[in-house]
């Protein structure tokens, strides 16, 4: 029997469509005000594929930025009108004040939020930087969902096709592989995400493994950071911070 996975996170429960195009914006080290639309639209559509690879339930709003990206393409290949004619607006104009709006606001949300009001969002203390020694890595930032579709995806990609969708006769559940990595983690400072994998997994362990890593980040009881860009991803338990 082929493997199967039940099991869905609600995406817009952790970013929207809008940090996705900023993500890949930053990405790509790209002007907000000359967007290559192509590109953009053709990475964003890989990554709204593989979040749906991971059973990913995604809010209606991606489907809908995605058509419209696509519509801002098809307008940006028309010729350009000839001299004498009224010029048209940029089609990306409208795309570009809504990331700026939405970045603004996100950014004084942010601020707000890093306010220590009543103790709210107070760890004991930062990432441990001096008990990570391998690679000599020490700075580090914390990360979130698209890195980590990122790592996921060139996941699937690196284990091919085959491996993934081999059958598994093992039954598992979201709570089960929650309770794995906690257990996981309750018994060494931190763990990569080649910690969780493992040597060999199937379609269904990628998955779950995926989606208790964005249940723990959900519940706070994990936090998830990287060195460098496409650098080593580690999870810590946040009470051990």
């Amino acid at each position: 029997m082929a493997e199967s996975v039940d099991y869905a996170v609600k995406l817009n429960v952790f970013e929207g469509p809008l940090d996705l195009l900023l993500f890949l914006i930053k990405k790509n080290e790209i002007d907000i005000y000359d967007i290559p639309i192509a590109l953009i639209t053709e990475q964003y559509m890989a990554y709204v594929e593989a979040m749906k690879s991971l059973n990913l339930d995604m809010a209606g709003e991606y489907l809908v930025l995605a058509s419209t990206l696509v519509h801002i393409k098809s307008k940006m290949l028309l010729p350009p009108a000839e001299e004498g004619e009224e010029q048209e607006e940029d089609p990306r104009d409208e795309l570009v004040r809504q990331l700026l709006e939405y970045k603004a606001y996100k950014e004084a949300a942010l601020n707000l939020g890093m306010l220590h009001l009543l103790g709210r969002d107070v760890f004991g203390r930062d990432v441990p930087h001096g008990e990570i020694t391998d690679g000599g890595e020490t700075e580090f930032r914390e990360i979130g969902i698209f890195e980590l579709v990122e790592v996921f995806r060139k996941l699937i990609v690196d284990r091919g096709h085959d491996e993934l969708m081999e059958i598994d006769v093992e039954k598992m559940s979201l709570a089960d592989r929650i309770s794995e990595i906690m257990d996981e983690l309750n018994e060494k400072k931190f763990l990569t995400f080649e910690d969780l994998m493992g040597e060999a997994g199937g379609r269904t362990r990628v998955i779950y493994t995926f989606l208790a890593v964005l249940e723990l980040m959900k519940l706070r009881l994990v936090r998830v950071y990287q060195s460098v860009p496409y650098g080593t991803i580690r999870l810590f338990a946040a009470a051990g911070e």
